[in-house]
């Protein structure tokens, strides 16, 4: 960790000032989003860490050099800060639930808080306020409505998707017809690769209309054991939820070693951010 913690003491330096993120380094959401709605997904190249986290880990708790993962969060706060932000980015301690949080002031009026709440998902209608969701493998989504009023984003595993974190985080969308999606990077149907359990979990849950299609999510691929197809879980949920507009998908995070962090092809790695904002309207 010697060299990272080098690297960020030398940028740093008032001769060396800290560098920004460039656009082509992001992964921007190609969804029909009014303009004044910013939503930015980070890969792993553009900051400090070192290997297994090069470079731009932004996961305090992956055991990262805690000065390399301060440099690549203030580079992202930057760069979030240049497109329109304002103030802290809203982190949360995600456990794979479905609890939603909504912050109840702009962010750029809060103190940053020492401990993230717990929450898979958060939702404002407060211009400027960025929210942030982590990833390495899970489907990050962004929401907002056909106005940009209120955008929002979850964090979603197999655990929160099946328990129901997409239907939460639009429930804070009014009225849900008119909420749009965007499924960001996520471990493809070609490579997460799941046990019965995972299978009879979804069609325990799905509705009589939702059975067939969910079935076909869970590709077997040896005895006990199917390639799940988390973009097709995820429309699945959102169209219970009212969401037909969904846009993205088709990414692997783990067949793309050079431009995703991925838990389930490194166990010890880095995590990717799901950044979204509403800018003032002009």
């Amino acid at each position: 960790m010697q060299r990272a913690s080098s690297l960020v003491n030398e940028m740093n330096s008032s001769a060396n000032p800290p560098k920004q993120l460039d656009q082509s380094q992001l992964i921007r959401a190609d969804w029909p989003a009014p303009a004044h709605v910013q939503a930015w997904v980070t890969t792993r190249v553009g900051g400090v860490s070192s290997a297994p986290f090069d470079s731009l880990n932004l996961g305090h708790h992956v055991n990262d050099d805690a000065q390399a993962v301060a440099e690549n969060r203030q580079r992202l706060t930057s760069f979030c800060h240049a497109c329109g932000s304002r103030g802290e980015l809203v982190w949360l301690n995600q456990i794979h639930g479905i609890d939603v949080l909504e912050p109840r002031s702009s962010a750029l009026d809060e103190q940053p808080a020492c401990t993230p709440i717990d929450a898979d998902a958060s939702s404002t209608i407060h211009p400027s306020t960025a929210l942030v969701v982590m990833t390495a493998d899970c489907l990050p989504v962004f929401f907002t409505d056909t106005n940009g009023e209120r955008v929002a984003v979850a964090h979603a595993g197999w655990r929160g998707l099946c328990n129901g974190v997409l239907e939460a985080t639009v429930a804070t969308f009014t009225p849900e017809k008119n909420v749009m999606a965007w499924l960001g990077p996520a471990i493809g149907p070609n490579s997460f690769e799941v046990g019965e359990s995972v299978r009879e979990a979804f069609i325990a849950a799905a509705t009589d209309d939702e059975l067939e299609a969910t079935k076909a999510a869970f590709l077997a691929n040896k005895p006990g054991h199917y390639l799940a197809d988390l973009y097709q879980l995820a429309r699945i949920r959102l169209l219970r939820a009212g969401v037909s507009a969904v846009y993205g998908g088709g990414l692997d995070t783990y067949s793309e070693l050079s431009r995703f962090f991925s838990y389930r092809r490194e166990a010890v790695t880095g995590r990717m951010a799901s950044v979204i904002w509403r800018n003032q309207p002009s």
